[in-house]
């Protein structure tokens, strides 16, 4: 079977339209020399009333949380400020916590629900599957074949899929395997790339050139071959596989293909194709993270839509359309072959393992998730949501004259109003000059994240929306005219 032959898979891309970068950064520039621009004092009191008010069982919630999770919160992506929402219902393209109110949902779980949250299609099917033998039996089932076969149709970069518990642990085993097929054990990312939480990889997180600053408990060996490069700068990226080159090698190069952060600091639209051709000339291992971009940039992912094929890809959440258990590598059938698995096995392969992967619950939410994105073109309808998103937040931004900066890359919207993301941290000096400044910045992007909740919208850390097949024209509409009101807080 030709897996690749995707004559029968929608064709229309989840991106319109790649931002113009060159535009951008001064504008992020701009953005983070100026002072910052909050929300006023009196109104940001009244933000705090909305969640004393209104929210009662979820502050009760979250003080007893406190008790038994370390700071009441279990993930990384909840927007925490005031405290957390407690969640009762999630459907489509809203939530409606404990107390009854309801929100438009733009975290869309961390940006896995495409098609929108419980999609009823989806839930049928998991349903029937639980009936029939449960969520997990420790032996081949069907559906990982089928989510195997699908993946493999539509993502030009994948040959054969291994599938993972998380993206963190695909990231951690498409390392691994780098490092056994090509015998070299350096790897460089895209400073400021979050690829998990694996000791490797807690290294120039979230702002570029901040190295080892978040490994607190990691030892020192640990990121000892892990290198990183600004966005962009392909020079740089030479310089160090050059020098590479003459100790040893380089096992891989590690992107987000958006750019770190989902495109935060996005990157330029022929930056991948030229990262190709580096790692060509290098002989080195070229691997995209697709958990999030991954069936939201198309059935494709970032490397249909750029036209550039990955030797590894990573998958995360995307995976199986927000049910757990989602991750996987995927990539060039040669790699693919050292993580043969088995008990028995005699050939040389990367080890990984998990007893809960490829369960069969995830692989039939996944397999009938990517079916339904399928059918419906989800892709390309959450990205015009996310087009109606941006040009509506542009006008509001422009008319009341705020320096703030909205882009997208279909449906993962930017709206960087405090710039912390965005600061130079291209340097020791420098990110010793703004440490402070960040934590003015961060708060800033806390109390934005809480008045958009206040107003009935739910970002993601208040500074990036995840727009879905569930948002038709009435719902951004609805969800700009809140933006706006918030806006006017300033």
């Amino acid at each position: 079977m030709n897996f690749h032959d995707t004559s029968s898979v929608p064709t229309q891309s989840g991106i319109s339209q790649w931002p113009d970068t060159d535009a951008l950064y001064p504008r992020f520039e701009a953005l983070v020399k100026q002072p910052l621009r909050p929300i006023r004092r009196a109104a940001m009191t009244d933000v705090l009333n909305y969640f004393e008010q209104r929210c009662q069982g979820s502050a009760r919630l979250a003080e007893q949380a406190k008790a038994v999770i370390p700071g009441g919160v279990q993930h990384n992506l909840a927007f925490n400020y005031p405290f957390p929402l407690a969640i009762k219902e999630a459907r489509g393209a809203h939530m409606t916590d404990v107390d009854g109110n309801r929100y438009i949902d733009f975290l869309q779980a961390g940006g896995p629900t495409l098609l929108g949250s419980n999609h009823p299609v989806v839930l049928e099917r998991v349903k029937g599957l639980l009936d029939e033998c449960g969520p997990t039996t420790g032996l081949l089932h069907e559906y990982e074949v089928k989510l195997a076969e699908l993946v493999c149709q539509v993502m030009p970069g994948v040959d054969m899929l291994r599938m993972m518990g998380s993206g963190t642990e695909a990231v951690m085993g498409a390392i691994r395997l780098a490092r056994a097929y090509s015998g070299k054990k350096r790897v460089i990312k895209i400073g400021g790339g979050y690829h998990g939480w694996s000791d490797q990889m807690v290294y120039g997180m979230r702002l570029p050139k901040t190295g080892r600053m978040e490994a607190i408990g990691i030892p020192r060996g640990a990121t000892a071959a892990t290198q990183e490069s600004l966005p962009n700068d392909l020079e740089a990226i030479r310089r160090k596989l050059k020098w590479n080159r003459l100790r040893g090698g380089t096992a891989a190069v590690i992107v987000e293909p958006f750019g770190p952060e989902s495109g935060t600091r996005p990157v330029t639209r022929h930056f991948n194709a030229a990262l190709r051709k580096l790692c060509d000339e290098f002989d080195t291992l070229l691997i995209f993270d697709e958990v999030v971009t991954g069936f939201r940039a198309g059935m494709g992912g970032a490397q249909g839509y750029f036209g550039v094929t990955p030797d590894l890809t990573v998958l995360g959440k995307c995976l199986t359309g927000g049910y757990p258990m989602a991750g996987a590598i995927g990539g060039r059938r040669d790699i693919m072959m050292m993580l043969v698995g088995g008990i028995g096995t005699t050939t040389k392969r990367a080890f990984v393992g998990g007893t809960l992967t490829a369960n069969p619950l995830s692989c039939a939410a996944g397999y009938f998730a990517l079916q339904e994105m399928q059918r419906t073109d989800a892709a390309f309808k959450a990205g015009q949501a996310g087009d109606r998103m941006r040009k509506g937040l542009e006008q509001i931004i422009e008319r009341l004259g705020l320096p703030y900066v909205a882009y997208n890359m279909g449906s993962i919207v930017h709206l960087q109003t405090s710039g912390v993301m965005l600061l130079d941290t291209s340097s020791l000096l420098k990110l010793a000059r703004v440490k402070n400044e960040a934590k003015e910045r961060k708060h800033m992007m806390e109390e934005m994240g809480a008045a958009y909740t206040a107003h009935g919208v739910i970002t993601l850390a208040g500074s990036r929306i995840y727009t879905s097949l569930a948002d038709p024209d009435e719902v951004i509409d609805d969800a700009l005219n809140r933006f706006e009101d918030v806006l006017k807080l300033v």
